[in-house]
């Protein structure tokens, strides 16, 4: 299947790096490939305000990240947004996703608050979906202390991220946990056992092969028979219904592509209101290149706007609100036209979430300006339109 022309350099570039099949490396190796792919995100997005902090909770201190975007002067409490970075629960940390973190604070208008779960193989199943827990209801119980609204949560992942932010749906809901606002899926692994045709299709990859996918699984678990846990493999669950309305994109030259359509339909099936996003010419991984590829920040602006929809926020600035209904659908037939990977949005059902996908796309970013010299980071920033 044909990739996206942008990607398609971008991965030509890289494997003209050369360097053997990353299966083949140590942990540590792998770990130093995963903080070399953040770089392609590109220039960081302003936002307001960053703060690395702890979420105490459950017996656990967890390094987590907060980020505010710019707001109106008195603002009352922000919804929140748990964020969960990839990396195959083998590597990734609060630098290597920070972009997407950036991107979704200042489209969604919520504050993020990004996890740096406990990773494999030091720390196997379920350390991460402990940690992934005890996160979310420290914000529960803790966001008014930075701003937030802890009855108003998304979780947001990406890859193993995707697993875990799906897996923590389901969990607060068996659990009697915090109410999750909605979930936001991205290429998300959610079937250890998974067998369909995009495993086959896409088994050589690129990014991610079969064989690294499996490398990844045998670090993350201790046993064989864990895959078979929903909190591993989530669409193995039959207990879907009441859970928070999902929105999941997937990647078509992906091997996880078939078991997040699958997870899709299965939710649908349960009464979960769901929208697919089936990305084409996309590959395993690609929001994170947002630096050179307008198809990785496209999706993932639509993505974030998600959750500004779900929050009933129409996104940065109220831009769309306030023109005519006549320019709005102009400018969403013209955005349609150009974007003809996003005029497919599988509605899966009629009791959708809503996307915004006619928003203006986030200018051109600047270098960060931030001041690296302490946990509180005080960004510069455009000042708001008026």
């Amino acid at each position: 299947m044909p990739l996206d022309p942008q990607i398609e350099t971008l991965l030509q570039h890289v494997a003209a790096e050369g360097g053997p099949a990353p299966e083949t490396l140590t942990v540590a190796q792998n770990r130093a490939f995963g903080r070399a792919f953040g770089a392609l995100a590109g220039a960081p997005v302003p936002v307001a305000d960053v703060r690395d902090t702890a979420a105490v909770a459950d017996g656990r201190t967890i390094p987590v990240r907060l980020y505010r975007p710019v707001t109106e002067p008195n603002t009352g409490p922000l919804p929140v947004t748990l964020f969960f970075h990839g990396g195959g629960w083998v590597f990734g940390d609060l630098d290597t996703q920070d972009n997407i973190a950036r991107t979704v604070a200042v489209r969604s208008r919520t504050i993020v608050v990004s996890v740096d779960y406990r990773l494999a193989p030091e720390h196997r199943f379920p350390a991460a979906v402990d940690d992934a827990y005890a996160a979310l209801t420290w914000v529960a119980d803790n966001a008014a202390g930075f701003g937030g609204d802890g009855k108003r949560i998304a979780v947001f992942g990406e890859s193993a991220g995707g697993n875990l932010a799906a897996v923590l749906a389901q969990e607060s809901l068996r659990r009697g946990g915090p109410r999750i606002t909605l979930q936001v899926l991205a290429y998300p692994a959610v079937d250890r056992f998974d067998d369909s045709p995009s495993m086959y299709e896409n088994m050589a990859g690129p990014v991610l092969s079969r064989s690294y996918l499996e490398w990844f699984w045998g670090a993350y678990l201790s046993t064989p028979d864990q895959g078979a846990d929903p909190r591993v493999s989530p669409a193995r669950s039959d207990e879907l219904a009441g859970l928070a309305p999902a929105v999941i994109a997937t990647a078509e030259n992906d091997p996880l592509r078939d078991q997040g359509d699958h997870y899709a339909s299965k939710l649908a099936g349960a009464g979960v209101p769901v929208q697919h996003l089936p990305i084409e010419g996309a590959v395993h991984g690609f929001l994170s290149f947002t630096g050179s590829v307008q198809l990785s920040r496209d999706v993932l602006n639509q993505l974030a706007d998600a959750v500004a929809t779900a929050f009933h926020r129409p996104g940065p600035r109220d831009a769309v609100s306030r023109r005519t209904p006549a320019a709005r659908k102009q400018d969403s037939d013209h955005h349609r036209a150009e974007k003809p990977y996003l005029n497919r949005p599988r509605n899966i059902q009629a009791e959708q979430v809503p996307h915004l996908d006619d928003l203006p796309a986030i200018g051109t970013r600047r270098q960060d300006p931030r001041q690296l010299g302490g946990t509180n980071r005080t960004e510069q920033h455009p000042k708001p339109p008026n």
